[in-house]
């Protein structure tokens, strides 16, 4: 029997339709800014959809574009230039980012209450992408409480943070990452399967439990195709529920941020 689909893309039309009500309340429209650095052909895609669904949301957007390499210090004071910048709701410093330019520093100088991707680690906001995981997981009535997560993939944006609030939630979480050896023995205890490793088609078949939720959150450009960290096709033949890709993660992640925008206006 073939998993269920979660359906990232419905699921975020749902919000944001409530989103333009809570807009249209505000009476005003709010403003987003984007700082992206490089020519990240993936990333280009996640612009595209934020600009899309900010139009739709009447949602004023910017976006600042760097080349590769540029120096830490310019963007450094682009990002102070936007905390002093009363028309900035918030801003975002897209990733990822060349070598040069430190992702910890960059984040630690957000003033919090414009971090609408929850990057500083005093930001009120949760991540976007964090956030669009267990808000796909609520929307979707599955259980956390109590289940077994595992999580592939400790970065600082969302492996860490989604860990947390799986905990938060009452779920049993361990984390896997390059380096944990013979991998497939915790990805096969998941009740939940969190996959954010950058790898793609990295989880196979024979590394997830028969009816598994199995979330991708990777974006890979593969022969022109996007697809994620899961060998979709072949996962979906024993996992109870999968999110593809594209269609998955990726809208929710983008009305989680709008969702944070929001938030930062009030």
């Amino acid at each position: 029997m073939k998993a269920g689909i979660i359906d990232g893309k419905a699921i975020a039309s749902q919000i944001k339709e409530e989103l333009k009500e809570k807009i249209k309340a505000l009476g005003r429209k709010p403003e987003l800014v984007i700082i992206w650095v490089g020519k990240n052909p993936a990333t280009s895609a996640y612009i595209r959809q934020k600009e899309k669904v900010a139009a739709e949301l009447g949602i004023n957007f910017e976006v600042i574009r760097y080349d590769s390499d540029v120096s830490l210090a310019q963007v450094k004071r682009k990002i102070i230039e936007l905390n002093l910048d009363k028309a900035v709701d918030g801003f975002i410093v897209q990733t990822p980012l060349p070598e040069q330019i430190s992702g910890r520093e960059i984040a630690a100088l957000i003033n919090p209450q414009k971090d609408v991707d929850g990057a500083n680690p005093v930001s009120p906001f949760s991540g976007a992408t964090p956030k669009a995981i267990i808000e796909l997981l609520q929307r979707s009535k599955i259980e956390i409480s109590g289940k077994s997560a595992v999580i592939v993939g400790r970065s600082d944006l969302v492996g860490k943070p989604v860990a947390s609030l799986l905990l938060e939630n009452n779920a049993t979480v361990t984390i896997c990452h390059s380096k944990t050896p013979n991998l497939a023995q915790f990805s096969k205890t998941a009740d939940i399967l969190v996959v954010a490793i950058g790898k793609p088609k990295f989880i196979t078949q024979e590394m997830v439990k028969k009816g598994a939720v199995v979330i991708d959150v990777g974006i890979n450009r593969v022969s022109g195709k996007l697809v994620g960290d899961v060998d979709f096709e072949n996962v979906a033949k024993v996992a109870g529920f999968i999110t593809p890709v594209p269609g998955g993660v990726g809208p929710m992640t983008v009305a989680m941020l709008f969702s944070n925008l929001l938030q930062a206006c009030l």
